[in-house]
């Protein structure tokens, strides 16, 4: 799974329980897409998640 580069949000795991409490693995993912962004002065090609990309803490290429 793919974990964001910036602030390293990745998948969390845990139980989904159902209405008679039956419990099941559940795996909640992170919404991370791939994109390039500016390191150093030059273009690299990066998992970053949409909330450091609506925030403004990376520079796309």
């Amino acid at each position: 799974m793919a974990k964001c580069a910036i602030c390293e949000k990745s998948a969390h795991f845990g139980n989904a329980v159902s209405h008679s409490h039956r419990r099941s693995n559940k795996m909640w993912k992170a919404n991370v897409k791939s994109v390039k962004i500016m390191v150093n002065g030059a273009a690299k090609k990066t998992y970053v998640c949409t909330s450091c990309l609506r925030s403004g803490k990376v520079e796309r290429a």
